[in-house]
């Protein structure tokens, strides 16, 4: 058994806060910059430049790299052989966005009812979801989302006659939907099974994943099938036209029940931001 003292768990969220909001991951540079060179459209061109710079720009002034700094998700792996000491597990995690949104001065978004709408001037609670795994480690990671594009997210209950040609589709319409208020070009998360709620959390889950092709060939066939069909709507870069309206598309799917195919796809943005540590 291994001992986790939950102020290096507050630590480490608290820092992660401020990562993930300020360093968008490589792998996204990359693939804004690769769009840059491939956009045909000039218009389009000119502002996936602009975005470069954006990054740049908030790199070189240690800024946000977006104003909504968002809600903040976090995934938490924890191995069965951790115990956790001085304190409370999601008490501390919560002390740790607390931290990070006032350290980091970021904007704070949360409001503590849906319906009353008071803000709780520190951005918490956060969404956290727990997983058990085995070892003796623990694995976090913060997903600020902004909810520009977590608005245009949708669940779409399937039934098991639909085709792959049909869940295609319905991943297009609902990004066709979405047009140009998720700041295109987007990050596209698909979740693929479960119940009506796993295949949330699982698109949620995709949109941390690398810019990696799933390592199941029909599954890395159909984002590659959903991406093409994607950017043939032309919504392009902030809606105005072009051929990237997305970068990437990750799935990730689930087993689930003989009479259903739940299907969510979580949208975000050209920023979408993720960061990492294990404890």
């Amino acid at each position: 058994m291994r001992e986790v003292s939950l102020s290096d768990v507050q630590k480490t969220v608290a820092k992660l806060c401020i990562s993930a909001n300020k360093n968008l991951s490589e792998d996204l540079q990359e693939a804004i910059c690769t769009a840059c060179k491939n956009e045909k459209n000039a218009l389009a061109n000119q502002i996936l430049c602009d975005i470069n710079k954006n990054i740049s720009a908030a790199k070189e002034l240690d800024i946000p790299i977006c104003q909504d700094t968002g809600m903040a998700v976090v995934f938490v792996e924890v191995g069965q052989d951790v115990h956790f000491t001085d304190g409370d597990f999601e008490d501390a995690i919560n002390k740790g966005v607390k931290e990070g949104y006032e350290k980091g001065l970021l904007r704070k978004s949360i409001v503590a009812d849906p319906i009353l709408r008071v803000n709780t001037n520190d951005n918490t609670p956060a969404v956290i979801h727990t997983k058990i795994v085995k070892g003796d480690k623990v694995k976090i990671t913060v997903a600020p989302k902004g909810f520009g594009s977590e608005n245009m997210s949708k669940v779409r209950m399937l039934t098991p006659s639909a085709s792959e040609d049909d869940i295609v589709n319905a991943v297009a319409d609902i990004v066709r939907e979405a047009g140009a208020n998720p700041c295109p070009p987007m990050v596209i998360g698909v979740g693929i099974g479960g119940d009506f709620e796993y295949c949330a959390y699982l698109s949620k889950l995709a949109l941390c994943r690398e810019n990696v092709r799933h390592s199941e060939k029909l599954y890395s066939d159909l984002e590659q099938k959903m991406l093409e069909k994607i950017n043939s709507l032309g919504i392009g870069p902030q809606g105005f036209g072009g051929d990237t309206t997305a970068l990437y598309v990750n799935i990730e799917k689930a087993p689930t029940h003989i009479a259903g195919l739940p299907l969510a796809v979580n949208i975000g943005c050209h920023v979408t931001r993720h960061a990492t540590k294990e404890i």
